[in-house]
């Protein structure tokens, strides 16, 4: 243990590494500049560290007797609690994880739930569920998940929830810096971090003005809006993937795919990714800050205000 720096261990659950692979890309900080400037000791990373996997049990066992000191606790997947509440369809070292993350949770002075599984559940978690699969300390959208609702870590946080499938890597990287910084975290209903998931996917979405004047799309390859019939979900999803782009170039939507919502607890909902639910002719989700019963006579006028080049899906240059 080095002397001044914060020390993280990332333990993986769910078989998940959808994350990992993500937080490679990160570049503001990229993960090794997390480490150098921001002091943080890597205690373990599945991918990333060198040891064995007896040097894990090792350093496990030293932070629950209290000799190694375990500041930040990153786990990525779902926790996994069949058959029969037991855990053991997810094992380390002959004890079901879930175990082993209660042990490491009530041990560390900050818990962050990388990625939507372990925040709420996630992909595992979506019906039939025969994993009997939940989020860290939520269960999809209801509050108790593996910790019971009132659970706070050693620094007086509940586990802080980085959702995505996978987190946006710069999300990742930013949220770690901002905890070793000494920087207090403001969270939002979901305890997610607000300085993250307070805006939109549809904020920066390069097909705004197409839906904003109701030019709709039935099919992809086209340049108009995704949400009334293709599935985006980015008018109600709170994320950076726009304002923040993927490696610096794109996102989802600038890529001609709607948005899934993966930041949501709801993630991944039961029904198809790429249709709208409607009752009626109006989507069953409406964009936030829109009130059902004026969207028709919203839309009606909308689409006979739209100038003759976004109806003609004409991009500007």
């Amino acid at each position: 243990m080095v002397k001044g720096k914060m020390t993280l261990l990332w333990f993986q659950t769910g078989s998940c590494g959808g994350d990992t692979m993500a937080l490679l890309s990160a570049d503001r900080p990229s993960f090794s500049d997390l480490l150098t400037e921001y002091s943080i000791e890597l205690l373990w990373q599945p991918s990333l560290s060198i040891q064995n996997v007896h040097s894990l049990n090792d350093l496990i066992e030293d932070i629950i007797n209290g000799t190694q000191r375990l500041d930040i606790l990153c786990i990525e997947g779902s926790i996994i609690t069949a058959p029969n509440g037991t855990g053991m369809f997810d094992t380390f070292q002959r004890k079901a994880k879930k175990e082993w993350v209660s042990l490491l949770a009530d041990k560390a002075r900050y818990v962050v739930a990388m990625g939507t599984c372990a925040a709420f559940g996630g992909v595992h978690a979506a019906p039939p569920n025969p994993s009997d699969c939940m989020g860290l300390q939520m269960d999809k959208e209801s509050p108790g998940g593996l910790l019971p609702p009132e659970w706070r870590s050693g620094a007086g946080f509940p586990v802080i929830n980085v959702a995505g499938c996978p987190v946006h890597p710069n999300t990742m990287t930013k949220t770690l810096a901002m905890i070793a910084s000494g920087m207090i975290l403001q969270l939002d209903e979901l305890n997610r971090p607000k300085e993250f998931f307070s805006t939109l996917v549809h904020q920066g979405c390069t097909r705004n003005e197409y839906h904003e004047y109701d030019v709709e799309e039935s099919e992809f390859g086209t340049n108009g809006c995704m949400f009334f019939n293709l599935g985006c979900k980015g008018p109600y999803t709170q994320a950076t993937c726009n304002t923040d782009l993927w490696n610096g170039r794109s996102s989802k939507t600038r890529a001609g795919v709607p948005c899934f919502g993966c930041t949501s607890p709801a993630f991944p909902e039961d029904e198809g990714l790429f249709q709208t639910e409607k009752l009626g002719p109006i989507p069953s989700k409406l964009p936030v800050g829109v009130e059902r019963a004026n969207y028709i006579a919203y839309k009606n006028l909308a689409k006979a205000a739209a100038p003759e080049r976004v109806k003609k899906r004409k991009m500007e240059p």
